[in-house]
């Protein structure tokens, strides 16, 4: 019996135990959540777990994320025929530069004056037809003797130094001392890569005899990929150029606008006599075009400023395949620069109206709700 006794003690002096302890806990639990900062802390915990997709989808059976993984295997095969896609877009591109190019040489002959244009093939209406013949009846009726003037007139004066200082991408590269070099430029072309080779296009930068250099044909070759990265292959979003290179540019002696010369004094450590220097240093000037900086192929990354750089390039090279060559001479005239500009301008209005609408409807929110108010010919030698 005394056993009995005991052992009903421990287990009465256990219980009791327990019950200090569990109040213990619900006293500092209280205690705690009671705590603003650990309420905030612990609060900002449940929101990044509930806004993390990754966390919801750990949360799913294994039989669920199976299927998601498999789903995921299929994305990537889709990828790749995204990828054929473009290979196939590639050779299209190819075939109708062909169709093109009788056009952009006859666009050639007109700028460089070696052939005039037709009467039918110079009928053009304008959307502002009235305003030029009256400004035409306006210039008949002063008399001045332009013929004289107009024989001396070869070509399109200037067509695509124009160009270049009409777009601001290109006018930023030009220095002053590239412009007479650049009004020597007779033509450009984008050549595509030929079937069976790596995809890639070049563009050929054509000039007339000039001073400066004995090349005339200068050329940058853009090396482009068609296919998903294997440790990233959802990142794909179509051809990238992955590289470029330049040529080397013949310059005539004295005339290399990519490098300048500068003296610099030196002074011996011993004797403290003074001497003169001249060295070479790189120039700013649109011709370092073509010495572009190189991708390393051993898997070493460029740093910040490289890659800035590489970049800018590559959009450059972009910009003339995709938009000056095809539509030189809009930019000419400056009429594609203005489609441009207007194209910006709808795209910030849309943005400003829609933030409008937000507010709008936060305003309208807060008064419904008083909780919220309170809470090739002598081409140059490939690099």
């Amino acid at each position: 019996m005394a056993d009995n006794s005991k052992t009903e003690d421990t287990a009465s002096d256990s219980l009791e135990a327990a019950k200090n302890a569990s109040n213990k806990k619900e006293k500092l639990a209280d205690q705690v959540m009671q705590n603003p900062q650990v309420l905030a802390a612990l609060q900002e915990r449940l929101d990044n777990t509930s806004l993390t997709p990754s966390s919801y989808i750990e949360t799913f059976p294994k039989a669920v994320i199976r299927r998601i993984d498999a789903l995921k295997k299929l994305q990537v095969k889709c990828a790749h025929i995204e990828a054929k896609f473009y290979e196939e877009v590639h050779d299209l591109e190819r075939k109708y530069a062909a169709l093109y190019q009788p056009l952009f040489d006859k666009r050639r002959e007109f700028i460089n004056g070696e052939a005039e244009p037709t009467d039918a093939e110079s009928e053009w209406h304008s959307e502002n037809e009235e305003e030029e013949k009256l400004a035409g009846d306006l210039k008949n009726a002063v008399v001045i003797d332009e013929k004289a003037e107009e024989t001396n007139v070869k070509g399109i004066p200037d067509f695509w130094f124009t160009i270049f200082r009409n777009v601001d991408m290109l006018s930023e590269l030009v220095q002053e001392y590239d412009e007479p070099i650049l009004k020597h430029l007779q033509d450009i072309k984008v050549k595509f890569s030929e079937p069976g080779q790596p995809m890639s296009f070049s563009l050929e930068f054509h000039f007339g005899p000039n001073d400066y250099f004995s090349n005339s044909v200068l050329t940058k070759t853009y090396k482009m990929k068609s296919e998903p990265d294997k440790t990233d292959p959802f990142s794909f979003e179509g051809p990238e150029i992955v590289d470029c290179e330049g040529c080397t540019i013949d310059w005539k002696k004295g005339k290399n606008v990519t490098v300048k010369t500068i003296k610099k004094k030196q002074k011996h450590k011993g004797r403290g006599t003074v001497r003169t220097i001249t060295k070479q240093v790189p120039n700013d000037s649109f011709f370092n075009f073509f010495s572009p900086i190189k991708v390393s192929g051993d898997g070493e990354s460029l740093d910040e400023d490289s890659e800035f750089t590489l970049a800018a390039d590559f959009e450059i090279g972009h910009f003339f395949r995709e938009r000056i060559v095809p539509r030189a001479v809009l930019y000419f005239t400056g009429e594609a620069i203005e489609d441009d500009d207007n194209f910006e301008e709808d795209e910030e209005g849309e943005e400003e109206e829609l933030e409008g609408e937000e507010e709008g409807e936060e305003e309208e929110d807060a008064e419904s709700d008083p909780k919220k108010e309170s809470s090739q010919p002598a081409e140059c030698k490939q690099q």
